[in-house]
Formats: structure tokens, sequence, C-alpha cells
């Protein structure tokens, strides 16, 4: 008896209609990073395609590339991760959106596309110190890319960054910066046709951040941001439960078959309530491959407990107990727990 991950396809689609009729006139970019955050990536990307979905956030090359292999030629795939010549050669020859986040990856780009016009877009580190090109550097950068683009080797596409999302005010110092950068551009000579800046809880709390684009993950997964509005106060649903079964019964505990290899942070022990068929019982110790849990009157094994989801916490619940996000319990799930996609 084994843990198994269960994603309701039909509450993703669900969540990414959600999405569309929050964001409209923007685009959903669907980001699908760390196998879809989990959730299995081959089975998260043909649903979203079947769901009108037609941009994705892939983060690199290789996810990339596995993304334009399910959804085919005519899904815009957006990687911003490109670590070598090889990667990016992969990238041109897959027809993939590059994100650059500085001047020297930029004379790479524009160096191997040898014809190929590649779709470029520039990244302004707008504070957040995360793979930007430096305000103090934009104009060179805009205005090299500028001359890449009348050379035929590049295409500037987009202006891009992300939000810190710690405070309305350090969000809206971005946002001034990530404006001004877009004005540069087109004083250097660019047209750039897509402007993205914001993600999940900007995309739904400050319309005036959606530019054309928003890059949306965790809110289509059904997560939560950590201290913020709840599931039912966005408008969105989970789409995964995580279960084990009961391998053994003992007088005050249950031993259940899901453990720290299976992805489960040993740190939750203690700190957390999970579904059984009675109800919410603790968490008392979590092993490498079993854990335990606080017994109930006719426990059986094979009764199922749910560690987040439907009838228990949710991933965001978890993550609260110790410090991090809902997105780091869902990628955290081992490739060893089987997904089952309904």
């Amino acid at each position: 008896m084994s843990p198994v991950l269960r994603v309701d396809l039909d509450a993703f689609a669900a969540n990414l209609a959600r999405i569309r009729a929050r964001v409209e006139p923007a685009q959903h970019m669907l980001v699908v990073k760390d196998d879809a955050y989990g959730h299995g990536l081959e089975q998260i990307v043909r649903r979203a395609w079947r769901e009108g979905v037609r941009w994705f956030g892939a983060f690199d090359v290789r996810t990339g590339a596995e993304v334009r292999r399910v959804v085919g030629a005519d899904a815009r795939v957006f990687v911003w991760i490109a670590a070598s010549d090889a990667e990016l050669l992969a990238a041109l020859d897959l027809d993939l959106d590059i994100g650059v986040g500085d001047i020297a990856l930029l004379d790479d780009v524009a160096r191997l596309a040898s014809g190929a016009r590649a779709r470029v877009h520039l990244k302004i580190d707008t504070g957040l110190h995360r793979n930007g090109i430096r305000p103090e550097e934009w104009d060179a950068a805009t205005r090299r890319a500028a001359e890449y683009e009348a050379s035929g080797a590049i295409v500037v596409e987009g202006i891009w960054s992300h939000l810190a999302e710690a405070s309305d005010e350090e969000d809206d110092a971005a946002a001034a910066v990530f404006a001004a950068a877009v004005e540069t551009a087109r004083g250097a000579g660019l047209d750039p046709r897509l402007r993205h800046l914001a993600a999940s809880a900007a995309s739904f709390e400050r319309p005036t951040f959606r530019g054309d684009l928003v890059r949306v993950g965790a809110f289509a997964y059904g997560i939560r941001p950590a201290g913020g509005p709840g599931e039912d106060d966005l408008g969105i649903r989970r789409i995964a439960s995580l279960v084990a079964p009961v391998v053994a019964v003992e007088a005050d505990r249950v031993r259940v078959a899901i453990g720290s290899v299976h992805g489960l942070p040993s740190t939750l022990a203690g700190s957390v309530s999970v579904g059984t068929p009675v109800g919410l019982r603790p968490l008392i110790h979590i092993g490498a491959l079993e854990s335990a849990v606080g017994a109930w009157r006719e426990a059986l094994p094979g009764d199922e407990i749910v560690v987040y989801g439907e009838g228990a916490a949710s991933a965001t619940d978890l993550a609260e107990q110790i410090g991090t996000i809902g997105e780091e319990i869902a990628v955290r799930v081992s490739p060893l727990v089987e997904r089952v996609w309904d």
C-alpha cells in the first residue's frame, strides 16, 4: 500500500475559467514549472490546452521542450532560464520565447539565432534582484536589443519582471520602474507588444499591474497565498489531495504509509491534523516511509487518511505551520508518489 496524489482536472479547469474571467483582457500564461507544481506536467498541459490556454510559462528549456512535445507548434512557451549555448540552441530550435535578464545573454541569443529571429522578452530588475537587467544598464540593453532587432537576429516580443508581493508600497515602486523601462524601450526604437509583470496574487488584486499577460501558476492549482485570502475568497478550488492508507493500528495511534521519503516535511509532526474517516486527527510523527496519526475507534488497515486536500487542511494551511508557502508543500511530493488524474 502506497500514498497517492489525486488530481481533479475538472477543478483545475474551473480554476482556469476563474482566472480568465478575473484577468481579462490580459491573457493567462499558465506556469508549469516543477512538473506543473508536482501535479503532472503532461496531463495538466493537455487539459489547459483543451480549456483554451495558449501561453505556458515553463521556466527552463527542458520543461519548455516537454510542453512543446505535448501540445505542438501552436502553443507559446516562455522560458527564462537557459544556462548554456546548447540550451539556447534547443530553445531556438523549439521556437520558444526566451526571457533575457542580462546583456551577456542577449548577446548570446543574437549570436546563436543565425537567422531564426529569436523571440526575446527583456527583463528589467524592478528591485527584487531576481535575474533582471539593472535599471542603470537598461538604456544600453534596449539600444543593443534594437540593433539586434534591426539586423534580423531577434524580435523583442515583450518586457517583463517579477514583483516581490511583499507590500503595496514596494509593488507600486516596482511597477513605476517597470513602466519607465517600457517607455525607455520604446524610446530606443523597440515596439514590445507584451508587458507581463503580475503573477497569481497581483493579477487578482492589482488590475493596473496585469498588462498584456499574467503569469499565474499557484492559483490555477488551487493553492492560496500564505497569510492571504482563502480559496473561497479567491474563487478557486483545491485540485489535489495527498492521501495514504493505514498500514497498522496500535493502541494510541495508527501507522500510515507516507513519510519524509515521499516528500512530507518532518517538521509538520505535532503541528497539524490530517483527515480520517471520522474527522481530523493529529499527525504525531513523521518517519522515512511511515508516519503516525492519532488513533480512532474501529480504525482498520486500508483506511485512507488525507494529508492535504478534500476533507483536510490545504497545502498552504500546512505550509503556514512551518513558515513556508503552499507551492513548496506541493512540489515536495516525490515522484515516488503515484499521481491519479480524475
